[in-house]
């Protein structure tokens, strides 16, 4: 396909197969794995790596579902117009607006991060300054031609991942060889304190909250589709290898990190200097390494924002194409990018973001709590979709989709019953406690949105 070819939204097919793989892998991998580990650890001890793999079963369900669809529809908003065509325009409506208002929650918490990292070198600085600096870069980097993003979005995702390959083979080499100066650890450690399983059962599966969580944004790399130079090869490639490159840098990462560190001590803090990869880059002799990893987690919470500033304007301009959001949020730029959309998800990341700033202790954690929510909603409807397309293609007489989830639907239905168990159980789990609090009366209030926006349609035709 040429470079400049348009969809039919009017959206150009400018992203390349490398670029749509690397955005998968940047909307996914924030700071969680580098900092946030230490949560899931602090539940579950060295059993966090079972409940890892769990939740990787759960994500590659929702790859290949998301690709069968997708190979066939290859949308704007990706997933939201799949449910809006096979489930109706309520579950068009609700998965788009609450996964943009979950994604738009993760962008606030990503740029105050930022922020906060920065403060690392320079403590005196008020954050206000580099969170209002980054929210200008990263704007003007979606306001641009989406090559230029895809561009500059594979060379901050590359970061990511070859710290984690690094740390990876360093950890791997620590355990069975030892560094220069340091005898090799064996994995001792994955049952010395307390056993394999210190807390039973039980917290695994209260970790798998938290895990879950880190498998979120599998979904973002269907957005990508209406914009790939070949949707049908490049987002089933993208999706399948995101998710299998995902549980193998979560599983080997944490294996190493409870090889080599007893797991009653590895921090759950979020500072920097706490991180389980600063402590291995330091063992390893490299140099300045809490400030090698404050670079790193830089750039991953940069990513994560920049991807997901793309996922939530994408939302947004197929919400108002469907008649769900005002009009004049469709409007392009001449480079074919949907600038009204981002504008409204810049107001949203400007509301997270003084929340964050201003109520990090009451208000804050709510909207994360809506963001889970949102996001395992979003994933089930998803998996909803799938069913329905399945049971649609086969009463018509069309042929099967040419990527195909294996099992399904057993697979389907196994895995819809995982994430719902997983949503169920955030209640008891100290962390994401405010999901059902807030994500529940925001589910309400976007029903309540949908039948009077519906509604004055019908009447003004």
């Amino acid at each position: 396909m040429q470079q400049e070819e348009q969809t039919e939204t009017g959206l150009r097919r400018d992203l390349s197969s490398r670029q749509v793989g690397m955005i998968a892998i940047g909307g996914a991998i924030g700071t969680g794995l580098f900092l946030g580990s230490g949560l899931a650890i602090s539940i579950a001890g060295p059993a966090v790596i079972l409940a890892y793999v769990i939740a990787a079963f759960a994500a590659l369900a929702l790859a290949y579902a998301l690709a069968e669809m997708i190979v066939v529809h290859p949308e704007a908003s990706g997933f939201g117009a799949i449910a809006h065509r096979y489930l109706g325009g309520l579950a068009g409506f609700v998965q788009r607006w609450i996964y943009w208002a979950a994604q738009v929650v993760n962008i606030g918490s990503e740029v105050v991060a930022a922020g906060l990292y920065v403060r690392f070198w320079y403590p005196d600085l008020p954050l206000w300054v580099p969170v209002v600096a980054f929210s200008v870069i990263m704007l003007a980097v979606n306001a641009a031609a989406v090559r230029y993003f895809g561009e500059f979005e594979y060379w901050f995702a590359m970061i990511k991942v070859v710290t984690i390959v690094v740390f990876i083979l360093l950890g791997l080499t620590y355990i069975v060889v030892g560094l220069p100066g340091q005898q090799a650890t064996g994995v001792d450690a994955l049952t010395d304190h307390g056993g394999f399983l210190p807390n039973g059962l039980g917290a695994v599966w209260l970790a798998l909250t938290v895990v879950t969580f880190s498998y979120l944004g599998t979904e973002a790399v269907s957005v990508t589709a209406s914009e790939s130079r070949d949707p049908g090869r490049d987002v089933p490639r993208a999706a399948r290898g995101m998710v299998l490159r995902l549980a193998l840098f979560y599983i080997l990462g944490m294996l190493v990190i409870v090889s080599i560190l007893p797991w009653t001590q590895v921090s759950t803090g979020g500072g920097v200097t706490q991180s389980p990869f600063v402590r291995l880059f330091a063992i390893a002799g490299i140099p300045a390494a809490a400030g090698v990893m404050n670079f790193v987690v830089l750039t991953a919470a940069l990513s994560a924002m920049n991807t997901n500033l793309y996922v939530t304007a994408r939302m947004t301009y197929s919400l108002a194409r469907d008649g769900y959001a005002p009009r004049w949020l469709t409007g392009l730029s001449r480079s074919g990018t949907p600038r009204r959309a981002l504008v409204l998800s810049a107001a949203g990341l400007a509301l997270a973001a003084v929340v964050s700033v201003l109520a990090p202790e009451s208000a804050f954690p709510l909207l994360l709590g809506m963001a889970l929510f949102g996001a395992l909603l979003t994933w089930l409807i998803i998996f909803i979709s799938q069913l329905a397309f399945r049971r649609q293609r086969s009463a018509q007489g069309l042929p099967p989709s040419p990527v195909r989830l294996p099992g399904a639907p057993v697979t389907t239905v196994l895995a819809m019953l995982f994430v719902a168990g997983v949503l169920v159980t955030t209640p008891f789990t100290e962390q994401f406690d405010t999901a059902w609090k807030a994500g529940v009366p925001f589910l309400v209030l976007l029903v309540i949105v949908y039948f009077l926006v519906r509604h004055r349609a019908v009447h003004r035709s």
